[in-house]
């Protein structure tokens, strides 16, 4: 590989040396090489470069002729659903085999091409790039737990570095949205519901990788979940409040850190799609914050104005929509939709000043990363990684960020009690889950053989896993069992017969065989030869069981249709009312024929529909209960490891522990062993139910390849808990949305049947030792524009161990012309403290850490009183002083 990087390099600088044309040539500025290439481009060569895919060159690569903006390599799992598609990733191939490909590619478009434009090869790297052999840190929920931003930069560093090393000039990471609904499946993905927090991690992130020539993709531009926590639902806050908040994050990684890229999100504001919104695209982001790089949708979002928001009459119109409004490159997830696209941007539809302008985005980037000049990376990169040390990394930044929630009588650290019998419990104990958008990790280790490798020599450790994460009643009828007669022969699946209307009295419009009725037609129909709102299916064939027995058979799915076994009308469910699942009680017996017939009808879309039953699922749901029940009367502690479900396309309409997981904790405390409940998950659990049975709680999120490690040291009391809560977490999913820094209601906010306080505060978290604040003084009370606010305090760890805790500034403008939130976080602090030991710690703000859009939504700082809050938590306030802006 190195004689042929070689080869490469020398032949490309033979070839620029006697290239003549003004964008070979690495001395002339980069407009002018711009400029230059744009003039020599086809409408089709420039299309090409507004147009990015996952994907190959394939065995056609002739096909990519004409150029292409760049490659996904090789890293979306195949056959999924497009919801899937965008959350599922494969390991891949091996780090140098990666670089291999991506330079082998790169030669192509550098050699094979007409005007030898280069490729980017772009990837995910949310909290560690997923890929193999990348180091897989905690994920971005527990980041910004740790409230460490020195440590974030290490992190941040160490993911550009195995990103860069791989030959990825582009990452479609970080998320900066406001975690504002903890229902939300992609909360684990942010770093939070503050936007000053959000923004220092996001800076953080974009910092280091823009800085090691790594394009970063903040998205998604601007929020990303809407009406009931539900991902892509529209958005109609008014701007005033956008402004103040969600824009904050993304303001900061343009002007702070240098954002190159942005990509917008799949929903829509005010109307309008974020893909083709001119107003956010062009006059805020553009003219208002500067920012001069490219703006991408999220992987088949453009299509999706037509599909989803029905502002578009089709693709083409779609694409043209968006490009003339802003958008630079349209995102999808194979190049084979490229063509449904294309025609209006080489017809002429397209004006040709936007399309242009896209382009001159594109090409700005691709020049600016030197790729026309040097466009391979070198494999002594790879070798240069220290994995090592990034897995040191992982290690800290999962001790850091778990936040112990509940600590009765200081049951913990558990080494303080001399426990000799501990009963490991529960479904995620052995898994070490890493979290949405991650790779495989380098030997991720489980919480249970964290706590093997930590154990005292005479400690006992016993595992048992009690229930599963999720209990699956009924499952798909199974393929292998359903069949067809052709010809008066047997052949495999149901034979389904597809109307365009819903009586059934016209001839189908065509027959397809199923092999299994497992359908989930939420953005498309069936066929594109349907519509997509109204049709119907009629599905016939053989039911032959392969085990004799008593069970239970339905539909799980909308309503509007009619199951018949054996001829006999089992299930009537004709009239539309929503998803539910039918199901009834059928003697089967092995090897038996069973006639099948399924009548459907949907008349308004969003169709999902599945043929179940539950002859393949687990019936030892109670044993696993009981014998987890069992290691814990025989144990001296019970550590019960649970978690949720979530992720893209996941949201959650309960926060409750799913399953038999709340169960599990009730059952195992009636045996009065003691228990240590560990939360995995990237949000908000609420825990009525059981927190009172607990005697300690401990949150460590997704906490990466290490994190087993980090939360036996946890535990064990090797290391102090000190992460803070990102993100509120309410006692009923009721109260929600529920954030800390909400406007004021001009009233009351609790409700007739209980409060509407959070369980747990934003920036809440325990620590095995106690700390005091005093001695606040505040120079410059009254200050300027041009004035610097010092604070000064000093913070004593009063406890008995050594400890580290995260000091936070709140503010209030305590008369506002326009009404703001009621706290503010505005700058917070680590500080580490032996036992007894005091420091004095130091703020500084200025005026415009006050500001807030006024009048014309400009920002700026209102003169007036503002009340400065200075605590551990946003409840948990120890020191407060007013100060006073003066023009």
């Amino acid at each position: 590989m190195k004689f042929w990087f070689f080869l490469l390099g020398f032949f490309s600088l033979n070839v620029v040396a006697q290239d003549n044309r003004a964008y070979k040539n690495p001395n002339l500025p980069i407009q002018v090489r711009v400029n230059d290439l744009l003039s020599r481009m086809t409408p089709e060569e420039k299309f090409r470069q507004l147009f990015m895919v996952a994907g190959e060159l394939g065995k056609d690569s002739m096909q990519f002729y004409d150029g292409l903006f760049g490659f996904q390599i090789n890293t979306l799992q195949q056959n999924q659903s497009v919801a899937n598609q965008m959350m599922s990733y494969s390991a891949g191939p091996s780090a140098k085999i990666t670089l291999d490909k991506i330079n082998r590619i790169q030669s192509f478009f550098v050699y094979e091409t007409r005007l030898g434009i280069p490729m980017i090869a772009f990837d995910e790297a949310l909290h560690g790039l997923v890929r193999k052999d990348a180091t897989s840190f905690p994920q971005s929920i527990a980041l910004a737990a740790s409230f460490d931003t020195t440590l974030m930069n290490e992190v941040s560093l160490a993911i550009a570095l195995e990103c860069k090393a791989r030959g990825l000039r582009m990452i479609l990471s970080p998320v900066i949205n406001l975690a504002t609904d903890v229902r939300w499946g992609r909360v684990e993905e942010t770093y939070g519901e503050d936007p000053y927090l959000s923004a220092l991690f996001g800076v953080s992130y974009v910092r280091a990788m823009e800085s090691n020539g790594i394009i970063t993709t903040p998205k998604h531009f601007v929020v990303n979940h809407g009406e009931g926590g539900r991902d892509s639902y529209p958005i109609y806050w008014n701007e005033r409040w956008m402004r103040g908040t969600y824009f904050k994050p993304f303001k900061a990684v343009v002007q702070k850190a240098g954002a190159r890229s942005i990509m917008t999100a799949y929903n829509s504001y005010d109307g309008k799609p974020w893909t083709a919104n001119d107003y956010l695209l062009n006059d805020v982001l553009r003219k208002q914050w500067g920012f001069s790089g490219f703006v991408i949708s999220d992987a088949a979002a453009t299509g999706g104005a037509n599909v989803l928001h029905f502002t578009a009459t089709d693709y083409e119109d779609a694409g043209k929509e968006s490009i003339e409004n802003g958008l630079d490159v349209i995102f999808q997830t194979d190049f084979s939709s490229y063509p449904l696209f294309k025609a209006p941007f080489l017809n002429g539809s397209v004006k040709q000043k936007a399309i242009d302008s896209a382009v001159a985005h594109v090409l700005k980037i691709k020049f600016e990363l030197g790729l026309f000049d040097n466009p391979y990376v070198s494999e002594e990169l790879l070798t240069s990684i220290d994995i090592k040390k990034h897995r040191e990394l992982a290690y800290q930044m999962a001790v850091k960020s778990a936040v112990l929630l509940r600590n009765e009588n200081e049951f913990l650290p558990l080494n303080s009690n001399g426990y000799q019998k501990i009963a490991v419990i529960g479904p995620d104990a052995d898994e070490a889950r890493l979290g949405g958008y991650s790779g495989p990790g380098n030997n991720p280790i489980s919480i249970l053989d964290g706590l093997r490798h930590q154990a005292e020599l005479r400690t006992e450790i016993t595992y048992a896993k009690g229930c599963e994460r999720l209990e699956i009643n009924y499952l798909p009828i199974e393929k292998e069992v359903l069949f067809h007669k052709e010809n008066n022969t047997l052949k495999s699946g149901l034979m389904g017969s597809y109307f365009t209307q819903i009586d059934f009295l016209e001839a189908p419009v065509f027959q397809r065989v199923d092999e299994q009725i497992n359908f989930q037609w939420t953005l498309f129909g069936p066929d594109q030869r349907l519509p997509y709102d109204h049709y119907a299916v009629k599905w016939d064939g053989v039911l032959i069981p392969t085990e004799s027995g008593d069970f239970e058979i339905g539909i799980e799915g909308n309503d509007g249709y009619k199951f018949y076994l054996n001829d006999e009308l089992l299930i009537d469910c004709s009239k539309d009312q929503g998803h539910q699942v039918r199901l009834k009680s059928v003697k089967f017996k092995k090897g038996e024929h069973y006639s099948i017939r399924i009548e459907y009808k949907e008349r308004s879309g969003n169709a999902w529909f599945k043929l179940i039953w539950n002859a393949k699922v687990a019936k030892n749901s109670d044993q696993r209960m009981n014998e987890a029940i069992k290691l814990a009367k025989k144990s001296d502690v019970a550590i019960v490891v649970v978690g949720i479900e979530e992720g893209e396309f996941r949201d959650r309409s309960s926060l409750d522990l799913p399953g038999r997981q709340e169960e599990l904790i009730q059952r195992i405390s009636e045996t009065g062993t003691p228990v240590v409940v560990v939360l995995v998950g990237g949000s908000a659990i609420t825990m009525d139910a059981w927190i009172d049975k607990t005697n300690a709680i401990l949150d460590v999120w997704y906490p990466g390849e290490m994190g087993g490690e980090a939360v036996a040291a946890l535990l064990y009391g090797k290391e102090n808990p000190s992460g803070r809560l990102p993100i509120t977490f309410p006692k009923s999913v009721g109260q929600v949305p529920l954030v800390y820094n909400h406007p004021p209601t001009g009233r009351g906010d609790d409700y007739v049947d209980g409060s509407g306080q959070a369980l747990f505060p934003f920036g809440f978290g325990l620590s095995y030792t106690d700390f005091s604040y005093s001695d606040l003084t505040i120079k410059n009370k009254t200050f300027k524009e041009k004035d610097t606010v010092i604070i000064q305090f000093k913070v004593k760890n009063i406890g008995k161990q050594k400890g580290e805790e995260v000091v936070q500034l709140y503010s209030r403008d305590e008369v506002a012309s326009y009404v703001r939130p009621i706290k503010e976080l505005k700058s917070f602090q680590r500080v580490k403290l032996e036992v007894g030991e005091e420091k004095t710690l130091t703020f500084k703000v200025t005026a415009s850490d006050f500001a807030y859009p006024m009048e014309n939504l400009i920002e700026e700082t209102e003169p007036g009183l503002f009340r400065i809050m200075i605590g551990g938590s946003s409840k948990d306030i120890r020191l407060r002083e007013q100060i006073e802006f003066i023009k």
